[in-house]
């Protein structure tokens, strides 16, 4: 058996939308930048409100480890894909350090 580690290193996507179309979108960008990611159903509760959407994980896998800059440009890629195909307004990505969170929203800018 072969054993192998890395710096923990962690990013993750919420953003609100159909999983079933984030699944494709993803489908597409780790098929073409070789990345593996992981997607489950999340449920967004607010003052006033409720919608459901996602989580995308993102780590340095031990057999093909990578950078916390690399892993985190691809996050923000990702993100960004997400955003427009799925035609969201905002998401946030959780990062070992900080919380980032993104809004294309008029009233934000």
């Amino acid at each position: 058996m072969i054993t192998r580690t890395a710096d923990t290193i962690r990013f993750d996507i919420f953003m609100a939308g159909d999983i079933a179309q984030a699944k494709h979108v993803c489908r597409d960008f780790c098929f073409s930048v070789g990345l593996c990611v992981t997607i489950e159903p999340v449920d967004f509760i607010y003052t006033g409100g409720e919608e459901t959407g996602f989580r995308i994980g993102l780590i340095s896998y031990p057999r093909f480890p990578t950078t916390r800059e690399a892993l985190h440009e691809r996050a923000l890629a990702l993100a960004e894909s997400l955003m427009h195909q799925l035609f969201q307004q905002s998401y946030s990505i959780v990062g070992p350090d900080q919380t980032e969170w993104f809004s294309r929203r008029p009233a934000d800018v």
